[in-house]
Formats: C-alpha cells, sequence, structure tokens
C-alpha cells in the first residue's frame, strides 16, 4: 500500500506515533522546542456528503541538483500547487462508487506526466517554459462492495514506499530507486480485495507505464500486503508486461529503442520498531529488453528508512540508498549511494517544514549523474508544504 494512503495527525503523516503530546510522545509531555499544539486544521473546500476537495502548496530550495525532481539549485521554487476533488467510497453498508481527479502545476509537474508516449498526448505538453507545468495525475472511477473495490482510468502506481505527492513523504527528496526505476501512474484498472484483516491482494491490467488514455503495452500490475505481526507489514508488488510501446523516441546508449518489455518489483517491509521509531526496507529490481531482446534498463535498489517521531509536531528520520543501475539510467555502469537525514517540523496542522541534508557518491563514472558530473555531493534543502 502506497504512503498515500497512510492515516497523519491532522492531515499530515504521524510517522508511527498517534498517541499525540498529552500522552507525552517522545518527550515527556512536551514537543521539542516547547508545548506542541497543532491548532485545528483548516479547510478551503471541506467535505460535504462523502464528497471532498483540497490540496497544498509545495515550495522549496536546495543547492545543488539533483536529477530526481531537485532540478533547478540556487532557486526558491513552486514544486507543487495542487488540487484534487474526490468522492470515497464506503462499502460498511454495501456497495458504493466514488472517484478521484488531480491537477498539479509547478516543477514537479512534468515528472509526473504521461511521459511514456512521446507523442503529446494527454497532458505531456502542459509544459510552461523549461521546468514548470500542468499534469493531470489521476483521473478514476472507484466501485466497491465488501472487502471487494476495483478502480478504473488513470491513477498512481502501488510499486514502492515514496509517492509523488509531497505530503506523504518524509523527505523533500527522492530516492534514485523511485525516480528512475518505478513507475508514477498507470492507464487500467486495479481490483483490490481485503482477505482478511491483515491481508489484502491487488490485481488487475495497465496500458503500460506513465500514459494517458491511449495504448503503451499490455502489463499485469498487482501484489500482496500482509501483516506479519501487529508491527511488521510485508507488502510485494509488481508490474510485467509489455511496458512503452510507444515510447519509440526513448535512446539507449545512443540507440533509438523500440519498445520496452519485462519486469519489475518492489518489496517493502514496513516495521514500528516501537510507538515512536519506524524502519522501512525497501527493495527493488528492474528488468526490461526491447523487441530485439537488447537490454533496455537493469537496475536494482535498496532502500533503509528510519523514522524517529519525538512528538505531534517533530520527527527525525534518515535514509541510506544503494542504488545499481547496470543499463538504461546512465552512460556506464555504477553504483550509486545516498545518505540523507531531515526533520519534519509541524508548527500548525496544516503546515509541514523539512529540512534535509544529503550525500550522494558514485562508485563508477559519475558524467550526467551529479552536479558538475562529480563523484560526491553534499545537498543542503529545505521545503514548505501548506495544506487546504
Amino acid at each position: 500500500m502506497s504512503a498515500c494512503d497512510m492515516g497523519g495527525c491532522d492531515g499530515l503523516p504521524s510517522y508511527g506515533c498517534d498517541s499525540g503530546c498529552d500522552s507525552g510522545c517522545g518527550l515527556g509531555g512536551g514537543c521539542l522546542g516547547g508545548e506542541c499544539d497543532l491548532g485545528d486544521p483548516f479547510t478551503l473546500f471541506g467535505e460535504y456528503e462523502g464528497f471532498s476537495i483540497g490540496g497544498w502548496v509545495q515550495m522549496g530550495y536546495h543547492t545543488a541538483a539533483l536529477p530526481l525532481f531537485n532540478s533547478r539549485p540556487d532557486e526558491y521554487q513552486l514544486h507543487q500547487a495542487w488540487l484534487y476533488a474526490e468522492k470515497a467510497i464506503d462499502t460498511s453498508d454495501g456497495f458504493d462508487i466514488g472517484g478521484r481527479i488531480d491537477y498539479v502545476y509547478g516543477t514537479d509537474s512534468q515528472d509526473t506526466q504521461a511521459f511514456g508516449i512521446s507523442n503529446n498526448h494527454w497532458d505531456n505538453d502542459w509544459d510552461n517554459g523549461t521546468d514548470y507545468g500542468h499534469a493531470m495525475p489521476q483521473l478514476y472511477v472507484e466501485a466497491g462492495y465488501g472487502d471487494l473495490s476495483v478502480k478504473a482510468g488513470h491513477f498512481y502506481t502501488i510499486i514502492g514506499w515514496e509517492v509523488v505527492t509531497a505530503p506523504d513523504n518524509f523527505f523533500y527528496s527522492h530516492a534514485y530507486t523511485m525516480y528512475n526505476s518505478e513507475p508514477f501512474t498507470h492507464t487500467g484498472a486495479l481490483a483490490t480485495y481485503n482477505v482478511g484483516d491483515h491481508v489484502s491482494v491487488m490485481g488487475g491490467y495497465v496500458l503500460g507505464w506513465d500514459s494517458g488514455f491511449e495504448d503503451n503495452g499490455d502489463a499485469f500490475l498487482g501484489g500482496v500486503s500482509v501483516g506479519l505481526t501487529d508491527s511488521l507489514t510485508v507488502t510485494y508488488a509488481t508490474v510485467g508486461g509489455r511496458f512503452g510501446d510507444g515510447n519509440i523516441n526513448r535512446v539507449v546508449d545512443g540507440v533509438v529503442g523500440r519498445g520496452e518489455n519485462g519486469y519489475m518489483h518492489s518489496i517493502v517491509a514496513d516495521y514500528a520498531v516501537s510507538d515512536n521509531l519506524q524502519y522501512i526496507f525497501q527493495s527493488d529490481l528492474l528488468d526490461t529488453e526491447d523487441i530485439d531482446g537488447a537490454t533496455v534498463r537493469d537496475t536494482f535498489g535498496i532502500n533503509q528508512y528510519l523514522i524517529y517521531t519525538l512528538s505531534d509536531c517533530w520527527a527525525v528520520g534518515t535514509r541510506f540508498e544503494w542504488y545499481q543501475a547496470d543499463a538504461g539510467v546512465f552512460n556506464t555502469d555504477n553504483d550509486i549511494y545516498a545518505l540523507t537525514s531531515g526533520v519534519n517540523y509541524k508548527p500548525h496542522a496544516n503546515v509541514l517544514v523539512r529540512p534535509e541534508i544529503r550525500w550522494d557518491w558514485v562508485d563508477g563514472d559519475p558524467t550526467d549523474i551529479l552536479e558538475n558530473s562529480d563523484d560526491d555531493q553534499f545537498t543542503f534543502g529545505i521545503d514548505t508544504i501548506f495544506l487546504f
């Protein structure tokens, strides 16, 4: 299950601590820097009979370029101006139908457009200059009855732990694995069946990767999430088949590609070490070929997260990633490492501030990976998210 589905504190992720400051979560009844009082969350539109409209604005600054959304260094920028409208389904009384639509403007939008087919269909030509643009990353209907639900349309992937939506990630920056080896969106149909209180099974058919309502291949998308204990949940998600039939302009090692067929999976283990400490382990494997059997992408990654919640107002965390790109992502075989440490501070129920320090280093040819093709790089970044 993606981080978008996590319950948070007044609309923000709580990362393992949901007992509140009054219980002394983390700092003996108080919060770092004083009493924790998030206040009452406000909304511009609110909720009416199951329908809700909301969004957020994310603005940030980072000192060095990373080809992972954060590609404009030394510039305070608008990453995401986000609006959504949703009718969440409620199957407690039987059959229900709903859906969701999302719209985003900012520097993150071009990375979440339907770029899987290079013919400017759907939202892939909604650009405003080099980096800014618009996107409509979700537009789907969902129906459910009892423990079974089905969504059909354009929706976010179930692969991996990190997501595109800024409020649902702990860190400002992203992992190499998420950006280079995982799909962002799919178009098709996906069913979810809750077998019991601790097991959910997902499966469906999608038109390739990162495409709008146009055929870009045939692929299976599915997985299973199992609560092995009260503290440990393991999720396996996979997509396999033809990913990019329409992306005829994809260039690999100087050669124009002809489609992309293959398989990838993510395995995510989410372990609550204690009421305050959360550990996440993720492993991703991607292996694809073109129609002639030549390798298009061959990558493997391991991400580890450790998040400690001090209170409803403060949390600290670290992420360590090893990303092995043997083919198709960078010019040569590389092992890339990234260590990130950061803080989440919530001065209000509608505000999240995320400063971080990140160190990236490359074992191999660093050409076009880090800024100025350096072997290693330190980056300071900070963003603020305002929810409404």
